[in-house]
């Protein structure tokens, strides 16, 4: 055999041998998985609907695992720095982060981007989804959406909207608002959901764009009123509050999402292996039930629908936050 072609042949078999090498390490990985604790990173204070999810989820998932699986807070920076956190991680599938709807949008408004949400990440699960609600201080003299815009149209500038960030959900729902019907509101940013309730409650703040969950006990005491749901339909756990369409404003939809992401270049065997705890942890009739009573829609599905879903709420906010010139400081 002339000596380029046995060299050639050599080092296909060369290949060949790495790769069968590389796949037994990852396939010997998963068979290990998880031989510590794993950790999900919320990247946001204890409290919020991220970390009640991972800490329901947390537990059921660990008894799938044969692991215990704990919660590491990591707020600030709008969710930057726990994010990071996970980013730089081994990609071993022992740390994961608690993506919300912000993961998406962070690459958009900061400069320079925090990460790319494609390249430093894996996904793992899709876990659920909230409706959120618009709600205001009953001193507001607004029951209805066509009186709130009104009344914003009457007093231009005066009524403020609250948001836990720049960036959030709560802050492009006022963004889309205000783009859709014309409406002159004054945006106030806050470093969490928690100072938001507090002012909100008091009177300090007018309305808020929250995950209905956060709000359904103010709004069931009469704290706090509801005038419309951004989602395709009524909720049942406030089945007497109107769609955004229902009440005068098409195409208005927003959807507060919560999913796992792992550090890019985690092995499939182990990602298919937390994909599968996860949604089978979802289906669990204990935490359909927790689910259930927090509001939550849970979303259970692929590693591919998760990303073709964050590559979908990038696409749709990158378009407002352009439109409406959005950045962090």
């Amino acid at each position: 055999m002339p000596v380029r072609s046995l060299r050639f042949v050599r080092s296909c078999f060369s290949l060949i041998v790495a790769g069968s090498t590389a796949l037994a390490v990852a396939q010997a990985s998963a068979a290990e998985f998880p031989d510590r604790p794993v950790s999900i990173v919320v990247p946001f204070p204890a409290g919020g609907t991220p970390d009640i999810l991972a800490r329901v989820l947390g537990e059921a998932v660990g008894k799938r695992l044969g692991q215990p699986v704990v919660v590491d807070n990591r707020g600030g920076a709008g969710g930057n720095i726990g994010a990071q956190a996970v980013a730089r991680a081994k990609p071993d599938g022992q740390t994961l982060l608690m993506c919300a709807f912000g993961c998406s949008v962070a690459p958009l408004i900061y400069k320079p981007a925090p990460y790319d949400i494609k390249k430093d990440f894996a996904p793992v699960a899709m876990l659920a989804t909230v409706p959120s609600v618009l709600v205001v201080n009953p001193k507001v003299p607004a029951k209805s959406v066509g009186e709130l815009l009104a009344y914003a149209r009457a007093n231009p500038g005066k009524l403020n909207s609250a948001s836990s960030g720049v960036g959030t959900s709560a802050h492009l729902a006022t963004e889309l608002l205000r783009a859709q019907t014309g409406v002159d509101l004054t945006h106030v940013p806050y470093k969490g959901a928690g100072q938001v309730a507090t002012d909100l409650l008091g009177g300090q703040v007018d309305m808020y764009f929250d995950n209905l969950p956060a709000s359904l006990p103010s709004i069931k005491s009469g704290k706090l009123r509801a005038l419309a749901v951004a989602s395709e339909k009524r909720s049942p756990s406030v089945p007497d509050v109107p769609t955004f369409a229902e009440a005068g404003v098409p195409n208005f939809v927003i959807t507060p999402w919560f999913g796992l992401l792992a550090p890019a270049g985690t092995p499939e065997p182990v990602l298919q292996r937390l994909n599968a705890a996860f949604n089978d942890a979802l289906k669990d009739p204990a935490v359909a039930e927790r689910m259930t009573q927090l509001g939550v829609v849970t979303a259970a599905g692929s590693r591919a629908a998760l990303a073709d879903f964050i590559a979908g709420e990038t696409v749709k906010w990158k378009a407002i936050i352009e439109k409406r010139g959005i950045r962090a400081e």
